[in-house]
């Protein structure tokens, strides 16, 4: 079968010819440029969790030694702390701050390094035809060529050339902040820690101060959205008087490394897929506002549109799962967008809260600090609409979500993260049960549920690996958990329940829906949380789409 041909090596093309890799399906990477990224200290990315662990998963080994995890978080108004996060005491993971450049560079170097993924430097698209079984695609460079492949991806940014050809209108809105941001070398009072200062002064409203390895800080400040040109005087007249401010009144010595000013633009592809062809990344979405970010967003799309691909590659696929890549990213970026678009007016305009998001008694600062630490309506990682409805056993996750990252023993003996096994194009099924991790192995494999369950594991319609944890949160002894590929839940059993367990994952092999049923213990909130789920789907669903389709304007960013 012919390769999936991927448009755009940035970190989400790249990103994506790996995760193809890592399941077994050959790639085709097209560069438009030479093949190297350029330098440029002020374009950093701040990752998540899931989003970290994927990077790393996926080769990226400069994240160890060029990306910097939060020791702490501050938020501060004028001159007054108003929250401080301390990740040690804290049970969500501190964010990772790395230079794009060096997340690029790590996960190139792993595709070089891959037999499955083809690297081609100074190829531009520019035509692009779909049949029933393939794709053509032409492009032009140091050499012209005629590309075949299985399925096309468009990875290659705002300006998508994939997206032009075939015809997808690109809405939004222009212009939804603007950022002057520089990389300095300097000692702040605060080593390690990352800063959301706001009304730090009447001509600053609000600067965010992000930590690198080797004393370097990435400054971000937020500027009007339609105003004067930001010369080089004005920028250094900003960093002196923000260090000052910081530092009892006097500016410290600085290295000024790099400057830049960037436009954030919020936009929504009306359609992530036609036929054999797919959107990701800044080719499907911008946004980036509020502290939300647009490279984390573009690797969530790989991770929810790997998996599925390389099934079709291996094996076909219902056309109801390839389309559930759209359904699924698309309303999540779009309840992201539209989170972030009710709150601007509140945030930037000075009113309260109160009739934008849910919660008036979440302060600006809060809202904020949460978009920026991935939690909460602006940050949080996205929860899936599962086609699977089991839910046998409640737990701390909501099917649909994120599963949490608890230690899991694997048949083999190894004892390793649950996000160490995602990405690998097959199911994960879960079994809780308390003291395993003290036993020896060779008692429990063969005792109590294992043996039923595995046989169980070993007949599912898809490829599926079977791990045991001593604890899940909220989850009682012996509960069964089914994640998909991507590492979202997609069931829980009370026990092992085969046909049931064989029914919902090829559900999720089919992206079909099974018959729902009931929780073991039933939750008097269940109905109203289902009912807002509901009206918020289709809220979001409306972001951007009605607005008008202007010339989408170049995002110069120095950062998402």
């Amino acid at each position: 079968m012919d390769p999936v041909i991927v448009v755009g090596a940035g970190p989400v093309g790249l990103s994506l010819s790996l995760a193809l890799a890592g399941q077994g399906v050959p790639s085709v990477l097209l560069d438009e440029g030479p093949g190297k990224d350029e330098p440029r200290p002020a374009r950093t990315v701040v990752l998540h969790a899931d989003t970290a662990a994927m990077a790393q998963r996926l080769g990226a080994a400069t994240l160890r030694d060029e990306g910097a995890p939060f020791a702490a978080w501050r938020t501060l108004r004028r001159r007054q702390e108003t929250r401080r996060v301390t990740f040690e005491e804290d049970p969500v993971p501190a964010p990772l701050h790395v230079p794009q450049h060096a997340l690029a560079r790590g996960l190139r170097d792993a595709a070089a390094a891959h037999p499955l993924v083809q690297l081609v430097p100074d190829s531009r698209l520019d035509s692009l035809e779909q049949e029933a079984h393939g794709v053509t695609v032409h492009t032009r460079g140091v050499e012209t060529t005629w590309w075949r492949g299985s399925y096309v991806v468009g990875c290659d940014g705002a300006r998508s050339t994939v997206r032009k050809l075939l015809g997808i209108r690109f809405p939004g809105r222009t212009a939804v902040e603007r950022h002057a941001v520089a990389a300095l070398r300097t000692e702040l009072p605060w080593p390690g820690e990352a800063i959301l200062h706001r009304s730090q002064s009447a001509s600053v409203p609000e600067v965010t101060a992000r930590p690198l390895p080797d004393g370097v800080w990435r400054l971000d400040w937020l500027l009007p959205a339609r105003g004067e040109l930001v010369t080089p005087e004005a920028l250094i007249e900003l960093i002196r008087d923000t260090l000052a401010g910081w530092c009892g009144g006097t500016t410290p010595p600085y290295d000024l490394i790099d400057t830049g000013v960037h436009t954030l633009h919020h936009r929504l592809a009306r359609s992530w897929r036609d036929r054999r062809a797919f959107l990701a990344g800044d080719a499907a979405h911008l946004l980036g506002a509020l502290g939300t970010q647009g490279v984390e967003e573009g690797l969530r799309d790989v991770e929810n549109l790997s998996w599925k691909l390389a099934l079709a590659w291996h094996h076909g696929a219902t056309e109801e799962l390839l389309d559930s890549y759209q359904a699924e990213r698309r309303t999540a970026v779009a309840a992201r967008l539209r989170a972030a678009d009710q709150a601007l007016p509140a945030l930037r305009g000075g009113g309260g809260l109160r009739g934008y998001l849910p919660g008036a008694g979440r302060t600006q600062e809060l809202l904020l600090t949460e978009g920026h630490l991935g939690r909460g309506p602006l940050g949080a990682p996205p929860a899936y609409a599962p086609p699977v409805a089991v839910r046998e056993v409640p737990t701390g996750t909501e099917p649909g979500g994120a599963v949490a990252d608890v230690p899991v023993t694997a048949p083999d003996g190894t004892t390793v993260p649950l996000r160490d096994r995602i990405g690998l194009g097959r199911l994960l099924v879960v079994l809780v049960a308390p003291g395993t991790g003290v036993w020896d192995r060779k008692h429990w494999l063969k005792a109590g549920l294992m043996p039923r369950l595995a046989a169980a594991v070993s007949a599912l319609p898809m490829r599926a690996e079977l791990l045991v944890a001593d604890a899940y949160p909220g989850a009682p002894a012996h509960t069964v958990l089914l994640v998909r590929p991507d590492g979202h839940l997609a069931a829980t059993f009370a026990g092992v329940r085969p046909a049931e367990l064989y029914a919902a994952a090829d559900a999720v092999r089919v992206a079909a829906p099974v018959a729902p049923v009931l929780p073991a213990v039933p939750s008097p909130a269940e109905p109203a949380e289902a009912g807002a789920l509901a009206a918020e789907t289709v809220a979001a669903e409306t972001v951007a789409d009605g607005s008008a389709d202007p010339a989408p304007a170049a995002a110069a960013r120095a950062g998402e």
